[in-house]
């Protein structure tokens, strides 16, 4: 069961890290994810990931004080609406179910983002 959990934390790592350089999939969820499979089963790997220099603070503001900073939050707001706009403008043309889609889960995002406490430094 332990080797599971270390491989769905190396894929939620990896999906983590390819969404930093693509706007519509989530990074903090999926180290967030793999930070909760690796402290069940590989203390090394958990440990690893709170110490990385980038990585490691998204996890450690978010469990510790449930917060994001605000260059983080500006930052994904941007990309996430910059892209589901253009999402909604350009490829979806006359599909306006998908559009409402899109612009839904676009608010939803929105709202928890700026519902989570903004990291102090």
């Amino acid at each position: 069961m332990k080797l599971l959990l270390v491989l769905l934390g190396c894929l939620a790592f990896a999906l983590g890290v390819v969404g930093i350089f693509v706007p519509l999939l989530p990074t903090t969820p999926f180290l967030l994810l793999a930070a909760a499979l690796w402290v069940r089963s590989s203390p090394r790997l958990y440990a690893w990931l709170l110490a990385h220099p980038f990585l490691g603070e998204y996890v450690r503001s978010y469990r510790e004080n449930h917060a994001i900073p605000l260059r983080a939050k500006v930052f994904t707001l941007l990309i996430m609406w910059a892209s589901m706009l253009w999402c909604i403008l350009v490829p979806l043309g006359d599909l306006h179910w998908a559009q409402a889609g899109l612009l839904a889960v676009a608010a939803g995002v929105t709202w928890h983002i700026l519902s989570l406490a903004t990291l102090k430094k």
